[in-house]
């Protein structure tokens, strides 16, 4: 995630609200993928301080922005819409009227705009509920019910035909530590749930019967065999043997939907912590490495690139867990990638760089704008 400017030279945040030295409202245009000052208009809009002299396109702040204080988006003023992109993709939240559940929408809304912006970086279609009412993205957020004194009803964080649902206690930090422990996982977070439950959206939106299907059986193993009989023995036996020679992630071996998950969610994770490092020039950027958004159709020269991203991730990992380790915390990166876990993370690099060769990418690519 790179950082912005203010107008007055401030370095913004992308989860800002207000610059803390010129004290301007800030908000973030999906249209522009700024963060920018605003200047209030006379009718009660908004206009960005460096919008050019006569410009008259205004935004308004998304109604959980004004109301709620828990998203700094924008959208145009003349949208019939009152949400923005991000928090349109809502369907269900928790009863905000109980203790902390504000709180754990905050953090829950945080992490979705970290996991919109990527998406939106990398141009993949975002298509609501409103434009596929069977498939389209949204989000359930979510607590466990009581259901009489000795009965809890548990939601299950998972994927279902374009649901993303969300267990409110993984906004919890004390509750989600402890899931982490008991389950024995070297890493959980709220925003990797997110990325992790995505990739599951998106293997149907780019891998199904597609001509990816073929070699994702080739390298992930064939998806067809049985889910739920996977995960129960997963949870039952554990891993197989030497895991680390062929996954990302112990739980990447339960099943090829979760292997392609646990692979596309580490992806994501890659490309926005080297954005952070690029932004912060930690180590200059790979000139190698093109925004895969520039890529013009049909050209696969991306395909030989991954190396040198992965290069850099390397580098970047290493850093991160050493100076983790200088202030007495666990590793940032705890995971080894085997030769075969990158041949994965390749394969998510070529089918995302080929999602710009389809003759209906347009069409896509315009559901993703009526989005903004």
């Amino acid at each position: 995630m790179r950082t912005f400017r203010c107008n007055c030279g401030n370095r913004l945040f992308f989860e800002n609200y207000h610059c803390l030295q010129c004290k301007r409202d800030l908000g973030f245009i999906v249209e522009l993928r700024q963060l920018v000052s605003l200047q209030p208009t006379a009718d009660h809009y908004y206009l960005p301080v460096t919008a050019k002299p006569g410009s008259t396109t205004t935004y308004k702040k998304c109604i959980n922005y004004q109301r709620e204080k828990v998203c700094n988006w924008m959208l145009p003023a003349d949208s019939v819409e009152q949400h923005c992109l991000s928090c349109r993709l809502n369907r269900l939240l928790p009863d905000l009227d109980k203790p902390n559940n504000r709180l754990y929408w905050a953090r829950f809304e945080h992490a979705k705009r970290y996991l919109i912006y990527g998406l939106l970086q990398l141009q993949l279609p975002l298509i609501d509920r409103q434009h596929d009412p069977l498939h389209g993205l949204c989000f359930d957020f979510l607590a466990d019910r009581t259901m009489g004194e000795d009965h809890v009803e548990q939601v299950l964080t998972g994927h279902s035909s374009g649901l993303i649902t969300i267990n409110m206690a993984e906004a919890d930090h004390v509750a989600r530590e402890e899931a982490r422990v008991k389950m024995g996982e070297p890493y959980r977070t709220l925003l990797g749930h997110l990325r992790h439950e995505s990739g599951h959206y998106y293997w149907a939106h780019l891998v199904n019967d597609t001509p990816w299907i073929a070699p994702f059986r080739q390298l992930f193993g064939d998806e067809r065999q049985d889910y739920s009989q996977a995960l129960r023995t997963h949870y039952q036996h554990g891993c197989p043997p030497h895991w680390q020679q062929d996954f990302i992630s112990a739980y990447a071996s339960a099943h090829p939907w979760e292997d392609w998950a646990e692979t596309w969610a580490h992806y994501l994770h890659m490309r926005d912590t080297l954005e952070t490092c690029y932004d912060f020039e930690v180590m200059p950027e790979n000139a190698d490495i093109p925004e895969i958004a520039n890529l013009p159709p049909g050209n696969m020269q991306g395909y030989n690139l991954f190396s040198a991203m992965l290069h850099d991730w390397s580098k970047l990992s290493v850093l991160l867990n050493g100076l983790n380790r200088s202030m007495g915390l666990s590793d940032a990166y705890p995971f080894v990638l085997s030769k075969q876990a990158t041949q994965k993370l390749k394969f998510v690099h070529q089918v995302i760089c080929a999602y710009y060769r389809r003759p209906n990418r347009q069409a896509q690519a315009s559901l993703s704008s009526a989005l903004a």
